[in-house]
């Protein structure tokens, strides 16, 4: 029995008290009921605080509509007993055969197992690299790439309609720029002092003379606007294959050139023009964010008629929510802190509500040491560490796995020697070895010819085989908390907590037979709730992009 049946049955009862004339409850049942798992087992297996959340308004004390609603609920199928508990708690103890059931239903759910419909029918939209093509992609893009990854795959579990998107920063001076440093690496001259300097730009050179070498036969004028188109497909091609080794995938690529060139930003200012806030002066065209808490208006349109940065964003929210999206979501970093007010106002000028229709969370720098000492500098881009740099000294599963097991608004600092030590102490180590132990039993029992077979849910009635069963079913709950927080670590310590628990099972509950012993039943209900832990395991961690080897 999972959490969620449980629960299903407690809004049954409640509404058969009802209809029998036993509750009154003048605004009808809720549609939800809260069933969660004590903090000590003396308490039973769930608990519920529904009685003291419905007593006022069902007009008597918790503790009656309790004692009424315990009554019920022990004629409920699989439910071993129910205590009234204080003021009112309803503390519930489920039949051994009814918890053990859970095992058959996670194992045949398989992949699927975890996942809900608690965000069905929402449109987001998430928004979590916005990178210039200008250079490889750098640490400061890594924790956006895990997490915005793993909260991505957490909507998608909760039965959101979602769309990732990748924003690139293509268009403005830093692309002339670019474009300038790959000629004066072309003709060997000196790279613009603002311009770019890593040996990347040195490399990109080489290899567009080498494709095409006629594009030296182009005035010089036209050259620089040829190396920095042949750049910017070339450093494109390695953000995004870069991201793809990360394991980090997006829907919709969106360049900030195409939508000027488009019009959606011409038309963008129009809609906002329509609702009151934009407005001349001095020449310039201006959004009116003071209306909506900025600290002064923003420049839209300059003097000399170029367009500013915020004219694309500001344009770039409209067609979002244009594109049918109900929430947008932004991942800045840490510097974009006073960008979000910014945004906020934007949506406010749309004729939105900010606090539901736009969500900018903001994550905190990253260090990254190495032999004790902080990876600074890059072979590759000089001044920053790449993201191929980082993946490389620590693999995709120890950081992938490390950025989301942290709250995004805090510092975080990575001893890549420590996140890659075979050590218990680390923690993604401590999960896979989990799964992989889990996988070395199924295949040890394979090799005894040992089948799970029929199961016989009842003979899972060990104290420990109780707890594992417990902490299994909360598994849909947590991943689906994570999604509508947008806390992908929520997972990561939940899969932690239940390598714990399954360890402790283990070294109590023999699950395969030893020497000439005959495989009974119990070895066989044992082993449906080792499979039933693997599959959860793996789905915990392949929200959070990580895989689940089966050896080690």
């Amino acid at each position: 029995m999972t959490p969620e049946q449980l629960a299903a049955a407690v809004r049954e009862v409640l509404t058969a008290a009802v209809d029998a004339g036993e509750v009154s409850m003048v605004d009808g049942v809720p549609g939800q009921v809260t069933v969660e798992r004590p903090r000590s087992r003396e308490h039973g297996d769930y608990a519920t605080n529904v009685a003291l959340q419905l007593a006022k308004k069902a007009g008597m004390s918790p503790r009656v509509l309790a004692e009424l609603l315990a009554s019920r609920l022990r004629d409920v199928e699989g439910v071993a007993d129910v205590d009234v508990a204080g003021p009112g708690f309803l503390n519930i103890t489920v039949s051994a055969a009814a918890q053990g059931e859970l095992a058959r239903t996670i194992v045949e759910a398989g992949e699927s197992y975890g996942h809900s419909d608690v965000l069905a029918g929402s449109h987001i939209n998430i928004e979590f690299i916005s990178a210039n093509p200008t250079g490889p992609l750098h640490l400061g893009h890594v924790r956006w790439a895990a997490v915005g990854d793993a909260i991505g795959r957490v909507l998608d579990a909760a039965g959101a309609e979602l769309t990732r998107e990748f924003y690139i920063n293509d268009r403005g001076a830093q692309m002339d720029l670019f474009g300038a440093s790959i000629f004066a690496h072309v003709h060997g001259l000196e790279v613009p002092p603002d311009g770019y300097h890593g040996a990347y730009v040195a490399e990109l050179a080489k290899a567009i003379v080498t494709e095409q070498p006629d594009l030296l036969k182009l005035p010089k004028d036209d050259q620089r606007t040829a190396f920095r188109e042949e750049g910017y497909r070339l450093q494109l091609a390695e953000q995004r294959a870069e991201l793809s080794e990360f394991r980090t995938h997006f829907d919709v690529w969106t360049s900030e050139r195409t939508l000027h060139e488009q019009g959606r930003v011409a038309h963008g200012i129009e809609v906002l023009r329509t609702k009151g806030h934009v407005f001349e002066s001095d020449g310039a065209l201006w959004l009116r964010t003071t209306d909506f808490g900025d600290d002064k208006d923003r420049v839209l349109i300059r003097r000399d008629g170029t367009y500013t940065y915020l004219a694309s964003d500001t344009a770039y929210y409209v067609d979002k929510r244009e594109r049918g999206f109900e929430v947008v979501i932004y991942l800045l970093g840490a510097d974009h802190h006073g960008y979000v007010g910014r945004l906020k106002a934007i949506a406010a000028c749309a004729g939105d509500d900010p606090d539901r229709t736009i969500e900018v969370p903001i994550g905190q720098m990253v260090r990254i040491m190495r032999g004790g000492k902080e990876m600074r500098l890059s072979k590759r881009a000089g001044t920053i560490v790449t993201l191929g740099e980082v993946v490389e000294a620590a693999g995709v599963d120890a950081l992938r796995y490390t950025l989301s097991r942290y709250p995004v608004d805090s510092p975080l600092t990575i001893d890549v020697d420590q996140i890659t030590k075979q050590s218990n102490d680390n923690p993604v180590f401590y999960v896979q070895y989990a799964h992989a132990r889990l996988a070395s039993i199924r295949r040890n029992a394979d090799e005894l010819g040992i089948e799970r077979g029929a199961l016989a849910p009842e003979l899972l009635d060990h104290e420990r085989e109780s707890v594992l069963l417990g902490a299994l079913g909360e598994f849909p709950r947590v991943v689906a908390t994570a999604a509508e927080l947008r806390e992908p670590h929520r997972v990561a310590r939940y899969l932690e907590d239940l390598a714990g628990t399954f360890h402790k099972f283990y070294d109590t509950c023999r699950v395969l037979p030893v020497g000439d012993e005959e495989p009974t039943d119990l070895h066989r209900a044992r082993l449906w709730l080792v499979e039933a832990t693997r599959v959860v395991i793996a789905n915990g961690l392949g929200l959070l992009g990580v895989t689940a080897p089966d050896r080690m």
